[in-house]
Order: structure tokens, then sequence, then C-alpha cells
């Protein structure tokens, strides 16, 4: 079993940062792969980065790339989401979610979830 937990959401105005942190319990969870999503109120889950379990890979969505930066500290059982230049689009809750599998870009890959963190971005 792997329980994830996000943190460091919050309101910052456009062209600002955030860090968001994804800490998991489970010693299993440093050889999974990891991914971050968000959702916005009528709209599907959408896929945002991914990392492995070694961090020598990621992925990201085109609308984030450049911006964010996805990487894990393994010692610490965490994944990060560094974002920059943040924009109001980028207004969502953010999800991680672990899974043993390689990381993918489809929610239904993933076998983990946490229950989220809200970021909004004011103009």
């Amino acid at each position: 079993q792997v329980q994830l937990v996000e943190s460091g959401g919050g309101v910052v105005q456009a062209g600002g940062s955030l860090r968001l942190s994804c800490a998991a319990s489970g010693r299993t969870f440093s050889s999974y792969g990891v991914g971050w999503f968000r959702q916005v109120p009528g709209k599907e889950r959408e896929f945002v980065a991914a990392i492995n379990w070694s961090g020598s890979r990621t992925y990201y969505a085109d609308s984030v790339k450049g911006r964010f930066t996805i990487s894990r500290d393994s010692a610490k059982n965490t994944v990060y989401l560094q974002m920059n230049s943040l924009k109001p689009e980028d207004t969502a809750v953010y999800y991680c979610a672990a899974d043993p599998r390689p990381p993918a870009r489809i929610a239904l890959e993933y076998e983990y979830w946490g229950r989220g963190t809200q970021v909004t971005v004011s103009s």
C-alpha cells in the first residue's frame, strides 16, 4: 500500500511560482512511477508531468513544458512539482499519483492517488 499526501498549493499571482510536494508512505514508493495531474470542475483530469522510479526520465504536457519541473527525492519519499511562470489557466486541483509500472500520461494507469491540493493563479 502507498499513501500519498500533496501539499504546497495556494494562491499566487500570474507569473509567480509554487512548489508542490507529494509525500509518500510505503517502502516500495522509490520503485514507482509518479505522475502529477490536475483537474478543474466539469473537466477530465489532465496529465501534467511524470517521472520514472529513478528520476532519469521525465515527461511533460505541452502546456507546461519549459515552465514546470518534476523531480524526486527518494531519501525523503517525496516527489516535487516546481511550477514557474504560472498562468491563470494553471488554476486547478493538483493530484499526484503513483504506480509500480512505468509512468504514463493516462490517469487510469495509476493505482494510488492523493487527495489533491488547490492551486489558484490570479490575473
